[in-house]
């Protein structure tokens, strides 16, 4: 099929589960709450090697957070539950309880299984720290320089879905650069989902394994490498020269889905892009296949 002349490939997007963390950082305005967001969300763009994916979602109105500040929404996910654990504490610990003005709350409430992150965090108060209760919730205040550092006792983790994508096909690199750079603006409107990549945007996507390094666990997708066209077995489509991914976390496979639409639709509005397709490896990374021509 096409869409506003650019090729949909009859294909999809392979997503597998993962665990979700969901926390809403407020602070006393929005650049603070944005800075510490970026800094707790900071080497998170694939678990391949960082140590969990992670992202900024989106922003809170002050009258949707419970101390009435402005808030940024973040993900952090991770397939091991013990592990996206002490990701959490790291994370807040080192880059919402340091970073100015900054508080810390859960933004899954109705999730049943729930980390005592901010029980453990407390510590850091040395037996100074108190309890109190913001907006119906439990928190901890914790003394430091600048105050009190609040946090919630207890977050929120859920199952959710990561490695929901799809691949930006342009003529050139600007085109193609635009295009994914529309995509990732459209996708920030979407509700509950993330793109962990730098910018949101995918340059080098891999594939897993490796053809002639066995010891590495991902490795250069050749097959779409532009450069590589005529030395390998190529997936690029004759005038296409430059190609990115976009890779999206969320909550849930419609939040993923809803994303990936989002984001396609506003990537064929951009001249010089040729095609639109996505990855997979046959139903071996995960359960979710997520059909283009189904979403639009």
């Amino acid at each position: 099929m096409k869409l506003n002349g650019v090729e949909i490939e009859d294909t999809f997007a392979e997503a597998f589960d993962i665990y979700v963390a969901r926390v809403l950082i407020t602070a006393y305005d929005y650049g603070l709450a944005e800075v510490a967001a970026t800094e707790a969300t900071g080497f998170g763009t694939s678990i391949i090697m960082c140590p969990a994916e992670a992202g900024i979602e989106g922003k809170a109105k002050p009258e949707e957070t419970p101390d009435g500040r402005p808030g940024v929404y973040i993900q952090i996910c991770h397939p091991s539950k013990k592990t996206l654990e002490q990701q959490l504490i790291a994370r807040i610990g080192q880059c919402i309880l340091t970073a100015p003005t900054a508080r810390a709350f859960d933004a899954l409430p109705d999730a049943e299984e729930r980390f005592d992150t901010g029980n453990k965090l407390r510590y850091f108060g040395d037996g100074f720290e108190k309890q109190l209760e913001i907006g119906d919730r439990k928190v901890w205040a914790i003394p430091i320089m600048e105050g009190d550092f609040i946090v919630e006792n207890d977050f929120g983790v859920v199952q959710g879905v990561a490695g929901g994508n799809f691949f930006i096909m342009g003529e050139n690199q600007p085109a193609a650069l635009a295009a994914a750079r529309a995509a990732v603006d459209a996708i920030s409107s979407v509700k509950h989902v993330i793109t962990p990549f730098p910018g949101g945007i995918v340059a080098s996507g891999s594939k897993v394994g490796a053809n002639k390094y066995k010891f590495l666990k991902a490795t250069t997708n050749e097959r779409f490498a532009p450069s590589l066209k005529g030395q390998v077995e190529s997936d690029v489509p004759e005038g296409v020269n430059a190609i990115y991914e976009i890779v999206i976390n969320g909550l849930s496979v419609e939040a993923v889905s809803e994303a990936m639409r989002a984001g396609i639709m506003a990537a064929v509005k951009v001249p010089g892009i040729v095609k639109i397709t996505a990855g997979n490896y046959g139903g071996k990374l995960g359960r979710h296949a997520i059909y283009l021509k189904d979403l639009l």
